[in-house]
């Protein structure tokens, strides 16, 4: 039996300030820190021993990962970090508050651009400080592959070839891997293995630092998944984060 977690990140600044982030590189609150050693103790708790992880350049990620590991002990394994698994890019939206704008605009045009399949948000101008191509990390990204904003369905689009072709192909070689990302960029990779329509990925809300684990046999083929943690607190986190794009 081989697993996958799949891990959204802690609780960051802006999630606390119920902001859109995107890739705005937040770091993690206090709380978030504490969900990540929280979900490595019940990992650990729960017998797994990880070979190696995945996470994106985004330091919220990147440190709920670090915190996991350390309190499992793995802090050594390899960690491999991809822009692909970034967050979706909420474009001219990063920064703005979502019950503000959930006010300005209502609450069905802010569900449309938080959960929508096609429909991403206004871009972001070439010559906005928040472009990406300003940012050293992505030195090596071509313009085509950096955006100025994104739909889910864009987002899916850079991260399922990482995940195809990397991520489970690594599990020829491994038997348990934990991935530390992303609200949206995990939800695509969800969609994909549960067969999830377009239609109702949209109602499906990623609760942060709550293990989500992914069985596959020899072949790799996907058999079952399921949180680990209590049912009716994961079901209260994922109210709680449908509800931050309310007026």
């Amino acid at each position: 039996m081989k697993k996958i977690v799949l891990l959204r990140h802690g609780q960051s600044a802006w999630n606390l300030e119920n902001r859109f982030t995107g890739w705005t590189d937040v770091d993690l609150t206090p709380q978030g820190a504490e969900e990540a050693k929280q979900a490595g103790s019940l990992l650990k708790q729960n017998g797994f021993v990880f070979e190696k992880a995945y996470t994106s350049v985004l330091k919220r990620a990147i440190k709920t990962l670090n915190e996991v590991l350390d309190v499992m002990d793995l802090d050594w394994i390899p960690v491999e970090k991809s822009w692909q698994l970034n967050e979706k890019h909420y474009g001219a939206l990063q920064g703005l508050n979502k019950a503000e704008t959930a006010a300005k605009y209502g609450n069905e045009q802010v569900h449309i651009w938080r959960r929508s399949y096609d429909v991403a948000p206004d871009a972001l101008s070439a010559t906005d400080k928040r472009n990406p191509r300003l940012d050293k990390r992505y030195d090596a990204l071509s313009d085509a592959e950096l955006p100025l904003t994104e739909s889910l369905k864009d987002a899916v689009n850079r991260t399922l070839p990482y995940w195809e072709n990397t991520i489970l192909q690594s599990l020829k070689e491994h038997d348990q891997l934990l991935v530390a990302a992303h609200g949206n960029s995990l939800r695509g990779i969800i969609m994909k293995l549960q067969n999830i329509s377009e239609t109702d990925i949209s109602e499906f809300n990623l609760p942060t630092a709550a293990p989500y684990v992914f069985e596959f046999d020899d072949k790799l083929s996907y058999i079952k998944s399921y949180f680990l943690g209590d049912p009716e607190a994961i079901k209260k986190q994922m109210e709680a984060v449908a509800n931050q794009g309310k007026a």
